[in-house]
């Protein structure tokens, strides 16, 4: 379950993508220029062109079962803590709906250094728009991801697929649920099915905000600031990864591109692969969403958004922003936040 907490934004290549698109040349580093003021009248409108790299999203984007029964079963699942092994841990303990999707926690040691768990969880919301779920990429679905942390000693502890349905089957609750979830399921209630459920709620979870009224024509959704912020994050070659409908989560980058990332400890997505050459290499998070989800990063190695963007800049592009640009790139992305229907953020009655 875990997707910008989120805020990698590796960028390759940057110069030769820029030409490819036609977007103007990144700055040279400017560790020493003095913030830039901002012309009379300037409104900072993007170029249109570039906006086509992007994408507005619906509340039905992410597709999913149109059984609400499906879906009132998988939020229930989600806000469940009797799916983990001492009863104490639900999915939701890691991906709070009400608070951005993820948890504000620092990642930190792990029992046997557990990679899930050194990591910070990443959003849940959008999720299921996503090329690939984790920071490595390791499940391709919200479906089939929604069942690893279950199985995983050091998050849920569940000891295996049978200890989950057993639980499930010793609710008598469930029962009524599965049944009217999966109707031509002679036996509803398996490992697999629990997996369904999750992410037709998951697949819920979509937060369509100003960023998508500004992309369907209404420019007076973002503020002077913000559209100076975008065009900035345009300019100096953020788009290159972060693009798509969820402004990311569309490819697999190096953190550290142009100078390396400080914490090496972590091999990205060379723990899935086993290859070296996908050695500190993480998905690109979307950033739908970010300003709600600090700290940032895998490693939470930034507090802060503006600490995420100069950290950003310097690892990824090999810029140095200025404040200012620090500063509207920031307030750009709060424009990208969005809020889930208030019924899905909520744990429902769960059953006895």
């Amino acid at each position: 379950m875990s997707i910008i907490r989120s805020f990698v934004s590796p960028v390759c290549a940057v110069l030769a993508g820029c030409i490819a698109l036609g977007c103007e040349k990144p700055e040279p580093p400017r560790a020493h220029e003095k913030d830039i003021v901002t012309p009379h009248g300037y409104d900072g409108a993007a170029n249109s062109r570039l906006l086509r790299r992007f994408a507005p999203i619906t509340v039905d984007s992410f597709g999913g079962t149109t059984n609400e029964a499906r879906t009132t079963l998988g939020q229930t699942l989600f806000f469940d803590p009797r799916l983990s092994k001492d009863r104490a841990i639900s999915c939701a303990s890691c991906h709070d709906v009400s608070k951005g999707g993820a948890d504000a926690r620092p990642a930190g040691p792990a029992p046997g250094d557990d990679l899930h768990q050194r990591r910070n969880a990443p959003t849940v919301l959008n999720a299921a728009g996503s090329f690939a779920l984790s920071w490595d990429g390791r499940a391709t679905t919200v479906e089939e991801q929604a069942l690893g942390p279950l199985l995983n000693p050091n998050v849920m502890g569940m000891t295996n697929a049978v200890a989950v349905t057993t639980r499930l089957q010793r609710i008598p609750g469930y029962a009524a649920l599965f049944r009217d979830a999966f109707p031509d399921d002679a036996h509803p209630i398996t490992f697999e099915n629990v997996g369904r459920a999750i992410g037709a709620y998951e697949r819920k979870l979509s937060t369509p905000g100003r960023w998508d009224k500004f992309l369907t024509g209404d420019r007076a959704a973002l503020t002077p600031i913000e559209k100076e912020g975008l065009r900035t994050f345009l300019n100096v070659g953020c788009m290159i990864c972060h693009t798509g409908p969820l402004v990311g989560g569309t490819m697999f980058e190096r953190v550290g591109v142009v100078e390396p990332w400080p914490n090496q400890t972590d091999p990205g997505r060379m723990a899935v692969t086993k290859s070296e050459a996908d050695r500190m290499m993480f998905k690109v998070p979307t950033l739908r969403n970010v300003a709600k989800t600090a700290p940032y990063f895998h490693d939470s190695s930034a507090a802060t958004l503006p600490e995420a963007v100069r950290k950003m800049g310097r690892h990824q592009l090999g810029i140095d922003l200025t404040v200012r640009e620090v500063d509207s790139i920031s307030a750009w992305l709060t424009a990208l936040d969005g809020e889930v229907p208030a019924a899905l953020a909520v744990a429902p009655a769960l059953p006895l």
